[in-house]
């Protein structure tokens, strides 16, 4: 609880002096790290292209599955165990872990082009907004600021996972599904400020792994973009059902 309430009071705190100056203040972000950020949400760009290729493809050709699931599995890990001086080698990898990505996407993207096709742009668009002000909060935050609120979004993860195993074992219900999706969503975007910041805190300490920490961001990216897109597909199924029992 002292978590909790150490973050709204810093929050209430830092909401009393925030001015136009204060989004220009990037003086605790030294110049080097601001060019290490560039290079991180640079890759991501690309990576999130990848991806989108890799979604685009499965449209085509029906790709996507379990081998594009294994097959961004497997390059991810190659990616991580691969040393940081192969930095060709680790982009390659990274957009193909991205386009594996997409297409394991794919099915759900398929499916909200079938039903409505705004419904794609608006998650995506809602995402991209959402990340990017997380992202923003995180470095106009004092440094280390919710670097704490690791434990508890790990706590969050390990209940999600037990949560899903449970369901997986003896059947999930309506509401354990909605709990999930909206928790899980929650606890996807709180990684959003705490991965930045621990980017952040890395690259002061001298790590510059751009590549691997990128990498960080796309999975959050993707994670917050799947929950925000079967969402809204669940809410335009509810509607549509609504107003067929009214026709009827």
């Amino acid at each position: 609880m002292d978590a909790f309430s150490s973050f709204f009071e810093s929050q209430s705190a830092s909401g009393r002096h925030w001015s136009y100056d204060s989004l220009k203040n990037f003086r605790q972000i030294s110049p080097v790290v601001q060019t290490h950020l560039k290079q991180v949400y640079l890759s991501l760009c690309c990576a999130l292209i990848a991806s989108a290729t890799g979604a685009y493809l499965h449209i085509l050709w029906n790709i996507g599955g379990l081998l594009t699931t294994l097959g961004f599995i497997g390059s991810m890990m190659w990616l991580l165990s691969t040393p940081p001086y192969e930095e060709k080698k680790r982009v390659s990898l990274l957009m193909a872990t991205a386009l594996f990505q997409g297409a394991s996407i794919g099915p759900l993207i398929d499916v909200a082009i079938e039903v409505d096709p705004s419904i794609l742009i608006s998650a995506f668009v809602g995402c991209g907004v959402a990340f990017g002000c997380f992202s923003a909060a995180a470095m106009l935050a004092r440094r280390r600021e919710y670097l704490y609120l690791g434990g508890l979004l790990s706590a969050g993860l390990s209940i999600l996972f037990w949560l899903q195993f449970a369901s997986s074992l003896f059947g999930g219900s309506t509401a354990i599904f909605k709990f999930e999706l909206y928790f899980g969503l929650l606890v996807f975007v709180g990684y959003i400020v705490v991965d930045t910041q621990e980017i952040i805190e890395k690259a002061h300490l001298g790590d510059m792994d751009y590549v691997k920490h990128a990498l960080t961001l796309f999975t959050d990216f993707a994670a917050v973009f799947v929950r925000i897109l079967i969402i809204m597909l669940k809410n335009s199924a509810e509607k549509s059902e609504k107003k067929k029992k009214r026709r009827s």
